[in-house]
């Protein structure tokens, strides 16, 4: 009985070519596995932790205060991370009242759901490396042709990681928002796809720093690092979540993967988030046309909710560390010993390697360091120099 094996080298000839050639609808969806894998200026990782190490970085600075009601609502809630207990606090502060849950009331809830904010606008208020980086390396990709249709960023991350790297290389880019002084937010131009193709378009999911409501309950961009419109809002109702950023910009992920031809290549996020990955599901079921490929992090048997939504859905492929499900089809990865070209080596060595020495050879592009070198070196018409190995220590996606 013959054994099923994926060929590294075949698939990621294919994609360089889809990524190198301008005329492709090509959208990166960037979750907080990606800051997780990098390093801060003096070496140090993470330069953000991802939902797990930011999760116990804001309880144990509010546990001393909040311990009561946080421990209430772990019991109340199945999943203990930041974004779930941050929405439980922000229910809970719009529906109880005078009446006190764990000891607190609505204004108490109130008041704890702004301390989670801004203890998280804290840690992920950083700034990028100052020389290059895989998000200055993702933006060089990005503005280094001419394309026919502009590239789209999704992210769940808060940090302005891509602002920065835009805004370095002086590339234009927008994120339904207009305005300056209170910049407000346009669901008509998200959802219309007229902009120039200079013009990188950046939708932050989950929100971002810098968002807050003003007066009238609208949510606008301060450019300030402000925290106070984070995390997709699952306790507000229908019609309000309507009026915020957040519907219109999953409505966005749907329509992109709805259009012919259309390409979302993931790195850093775990596929988790039920809001984002029912639409990309419903999408890629609707349109046959259109793919997905995940580079996951970790290996395959890890990576449980990519996997399961790769089992359903063919046109979404899983690209792990050790295996990878490719038409729906999971197998090991298993490199041939004989090169596809003669100037093929350099260019393998930077999604095929060794993690540490004396092991094996791994499949790399779930690290946001080799993954972003990849994407930049895609137009290099030989050889390029590898990039660096990716070390073991874990960057978890999310």
């Amino acid at each position: 009985m013959s054994v099923s094996v994926h060929n590294p080298d075949q698939y990621m000839a294919a994609l360089r070519t889809l990524i190198a050639q301008s005329r492709k609808r090509i959208a990166v969806l960037v979750g907080a596995g990606a800051p997780a894998g990098m390093c801060r200026a003096d070496g140090s990782k993470p330069l953000i932790p991802a939902v797990a190490g930011l999760t116990t970085q804001v309880l144990n600075t509010l546990g001393p205060k909040y311990a009561a009601q946080i421990e209430g609502l772990k019991v109340d809630l199945t999943t203990h991370d930041i974004e779930t207990l941050l929405s439980r606090i922000r229910s809970l502060s719009t529906v109880i009242g005078s009446t006190q849950v764990h000891g607190l009331d609505a204004d108490g809830y109130r008041e704890m759901a702004e301390s989670i904010c801004a203890e998280i606008g804290k840690i992920v208020d950083v700034r990028l490396p100052p020389d290059v980086s895989p998000y200055t390396e993702l933006v060089s990709w990005i503005t280094g042709a001419s394309r026919a249709h502009p590239v789209e960023v999704f992210t769940t991350n808060y940090d302005l990681l891509f602002e920065e790297a835009f805004e370095r290389a002086q590339a234009p880019y927008f994120d339904g928002f207009s305005g300056s002084r209170e910049a407000f937010f346009d669901p008509a131009s998200v959802s219309e796809d007229s902009l120039s193709p200079r013009w990188s378009k950046l939708w932050k999911l989950h929100g971002s720093l810098g968002w807050r409501a003003n007066g009238r309950g609208e949510v606008i961009r301060t450019g300030q690092p402000n925290a106070t419109h984070l995390i997709f809002p699952e306790h507000l109702k229908y019609d309000q979540t309507q009026k915020a950023p957040y519907a219109a910009l999953l409505d966005r992920l749907r329509a992109f993967l709805a259009t012919e031809d259309t390409l979302l290549v993931s790195v850093g996020f775990s596929y988790a988030d039920a809001h984002i990955t029912a639409r990309i599901s419903e999408a890629l079921a609707a349109n046959p046309a259109s793919s997905v490929f995940a580079f996951q992090y970790q290996t395959l048997d890890k990576e449980v909710c990519a996997v399961d939504l790769a089992t359903k859905r063919s046109n979404f492929s899983v690209y792990a560390r050790d295996k990878a499900v490719i038409n729906g089809v999971a197998a090991p990865w298993s490199a041939p010993g004989d090169l596809p070209t003669k100037d093929w080596g350099p260019i393998r060595k930077s999604y095929w390697a060794s993690s540490a020495e004396g092991e094996p050879p791994e499949f790399q592009l779930g690290a946001i360091d080799a993954f972003a070198r990849f994407f930049a070196n895609s137009r290099s018409p030989q050889a390029f120099d590898p990039a660096p190995a990716v070390a073991l220590a874990p960057a978890p996606a999310a």
